[in-house]
């Protein structure tokens, strides 16, 4: 399997992405969403989760799954090929850009923001786009 993280990395928003500045995912139908899960567990603790740490406890969230369960099935989880932050709503409908630090560890960066830019031309960080919503 292959890592879900990323290191020394600025994930920008996607091209076609909507956003012209940072948006709070909403739930719906008074259910969070999977964006909602991300958004709340990376801006809650910026740099504390790696894209690993994020996509398992979405997935464990969402599945209601008990703490006790969780080593299990983290690994089972992580064993199959699992999606990205490139993929992630947040860069690609909502407008968050996403900065891995040295270690893997994450934090959200609000497209327009003075982060943003400053992420935007450092250039010690590899670059990349969150996935496009549409075919090019």
């Amino acid at each position: 399997m292959t890592s879900l993280n990323y290191y020394n990395t600025f994930i920008e928003v996607a091209d076609d992405c909507p956003a012209t500045r940072g948006e709070t995912p909403q739930p719906r139908s008074n259910k969070p969403t999977k964006a909602v899960l991300e958004y709340e567990l990376i801006a809650k603790h910026p740099y504390t989760y790696t894209g690993e740490d994020v996509a398992f406890q979405t997935y464990a969230l969402q599945q209601a799954l008990t703490k006790d369960r969780w080593p299990a099935e983290r690994a089972k989880f992580l064993a199959q090929d699992q999606a990205c932050m490139r993929t992630s709503a947040l860069g690609k409908r909502y407008g968050w850009g996403v900065h891995c630090d040295e270690h893997g560890k994450v934090a959200l960066v609000a497209l327009g923001s003075a982060d943003y830019q400053r992420f935007a031309n450092d250039a010690s960080l590899k670059h990349i786009k969150a996935m496009r919503s549409k075919r090019a």
